[in-house]
């Protein structure tokens, strides 16, 4: 069964998406992470709202920097691994939640 990363990471990896979020994504108010099995599940934090958004679900690869893509499919309620805009099934932290906000903020900038 695969891991989670490291309790450092996850703080770190918490951090990074949501400086990111009040960097690009004024809309939210922050993200929330969990983690299951090497996963990283990602949802936003919707200013007045008492529910979450699921966004995406980033798989551990083991390398902090470099994380799978998985897409939250609202019509059937999955996450569905996709591609970010660089074409990579793979990337960055910042490109995933670019990626996932740009899809259901209707942004389709980044």
């Amino acid at each position: 069964m695969p891991k989670n990363p490291p309790e450092s990471m996850q703080h770190h990896l918490r951090q990074r998406l949501n400086t990111r979020a009040k960097e690009r994504w004024p809309q939210l108010s922050g993200v929330q992470v969990r983690f299951r099995t090497g996963f990283a599940y990602v949802a936003s934090e919707l200013p007045d709202e008492d529910e979450s958004l699921p966004l995406c679900r980033l798989r551990f690869s083991g390398v902090l920097h470099t994380w799978g893509f998985a897409l939250y499919v609202a019509s059937s309620g999955k996450y569905e691994d996709n591609f970010l805009p660089t074409g990579l099934p793979l990337g960055s932290l910042e490109e995933a939640l670019d990626c996932a906000c740009g899809f259901y903020l209707g942004d389709p900038t980044p």
